[in-house]
């Protein structure tokens, strides 16, 4: 039986991906912040599975708690990485920035490093990140989201590099989505909203055809395409 890990299981695309796992026969190692949501999920799910408390804002405390978990499951197929912050802050409130920089560059650098040297050791395996849409350009709501999403995309990339390179069977998927109808999902204006249920099957096609990219869903990808064309002088203006 296949084995999987959400880092992000507690709420949103990460919950709704685990159930999806475990429907489709893994065994599933489910971790986040939030303990008593976890619960709540284990008991939701029908196959094998494992908790463990993660909170990626504290960097070095979540690479020991993943490797907890790690042992406890002894093999893992897939990790999938769904966690992260992203508040409002058109005012540039320096603890907001403070939170989105420490949760989603260094948190999520930290637990990408374990995953990455775990399945370099056990020579095989799928690692899955969620950047976003917003990796493709900044922006006045949260400039610091936008931009650690772009650092996690170029993360990714790195860890693809070093991949092809080292020729072992590791496939590294980047996830973007658009809008989901999660607590991350602020401001008005929202447009083309998934639920977080068709959000996690499409990630789950992502990855059961071992995509390396993935944009959420699907036609996100025709707006990406016209941010990365758009000239800064007429991007200002939206």
């Amino acid at each position: 039986m296949k084995k999987a890990i959400i880092i992000g299981a507690s709420s949103g695309i990460g919950r709704e991906l685990a159930k999806l796992l475990d429907a489709q026969g893994y065994e599933v190692g489910i971790a986040a912040r939030r303990l008593n949501l976890l619960t709540e999920l284990q008991s939701q799910l029908h196959n094998t599975s494992y908790l463990q408390q993660i909170d990626i804002a504290s960097p070095d405390e979540a690479q020991q708690q993943l490797h907890v978990l790690l042992d406890k499951m002894q093999t893992v197929d897939l990790i999938v990485i769904t966690a992260g912050s992203g508040r409002l802050n058109p005012d540039l409130d320096w603890a907001i920035e403070h939170e989105t920089i420490q949760t989603n560059i260094l948190g999520i650098s930290a637990v990408l490093n374990t995953i990455y040297h775990y399945f370099q050791q056990r020579g095989q395996g799928h690692l899955v990140a969620i950047s976003s849409i917003g990796a493709l350009r900044g922006d006045v709501g949260n400039p610091a989201y936008n931009a650690s999403k772009a650092y996690v995309s170029n993360y990714l990339q790195g860890l693809r590099k070093k991949v092809a390179q080292t020729k072992l069977p590791i496939t590294i998927t980047d996830i973007k989505p658009g809008f989901v109808d999660t607590a991350m999902a602020q401001g008005e204006g929202l447009f083309w909203v998934a639920s977080a249920g068709k959000a996690a099957r499409q990630i789950y096609t992502a990855i059961t055809n071992k995509r390396s990219h993935a944009y959420i869903t699907r036609r996100w990808r025709l707006l990406a395409w016209v941010l990365k064309l758009l000239p800064d002088g007429l991007y200002h203006r939206l």
